[in-house]
């Protein structure tokens, strides 16, 4: 099964590429849906980040605003954050790549924001990035419910640049596109990749 390592900063399109991947017939996982199982209510990180940051639960689950507040400008409480939550989301991301080896799927395509930032992009065989121009990024991002331009800078500045991301990719998606030209771009990718790992 081919490991590929799908990433792009906030905005880029992502979640939109990761569905077009599904719909070729990859097994597809999802960092954020991953967290947002594990901060949902009875969600093995709740415990754990309750305990470590104070009013942050709200019937059972956690509130990402109120926990966002006091982590986005605090390098060491986004650090105290992160030590909780990566080993959890390791731990689905494990389950779900067994789960599709046993499914005789391709290829699994891993949808993780941080790949080049946390240095995980040597744990798979290919890395795709998805971007787009700037302006549609920037425009995307302030579109979200609770975004603002404070919050929009704080996460870029966490995030490798794109212009980075794109030199150290394999392959690039363009979203700054209509819908239909990304899905082309998207299956030109996967049949790329497919025939790259099975031609001898």
């Amino acid at each position: 099964m081919i490991k590929i390592g799908l990433t792009g900063s906030i905005g880029m399109g992502k979640s939109t590429v990761l569905s077009m991947f599904a719909e070729l017939g990859a097994a597809t996982w999802d960092a954020d849906a991953a967290v947002h199982r594990l901060y949902a209510k009875d969600g093995q990180a709740v415990g754990p980040i309750g305990n470590a940051f104070q009013g942050v639960v709200s019937d059972g689950a956690i509130d990402r605003a109120m926990l966002a507040k006091q982590v986005l400008n605090d390098p060491l409480a986004l650090q105290l954050l992160e030590e909780i939550v990566h080993p959890l989301v390791g731990e689905d991301r494990e389950a779900f790549m067994t789960a599709a080896a046993h499914s005789g799927a391709k290829a699994a395509v891993l949808d993780i924001p941080l790949l080049f930032e946390n240095d995980t992009e040597k744990f798979f065989d290919v890395t795709v990035v998805v971007s787009a121009p700037a302006e549609v990024q920037r425009e995307r991002v302030l579109s979200r419910p609770g975004m603002s331009e404070e919050k929009f800078k704080a996460i870029s500045s966490l995030q490798t640049p794109d212009a980075e991301k794109r030199q150290k990719a394999d392959y690039i998606i363009d979203t700054g596109q209509p819908l239909e030209k990304t899905r082309d771009a998207v299956k030109a990718v996967y049949e790329a990749i497919i025939q790259r790992a099975t031609t001898p």
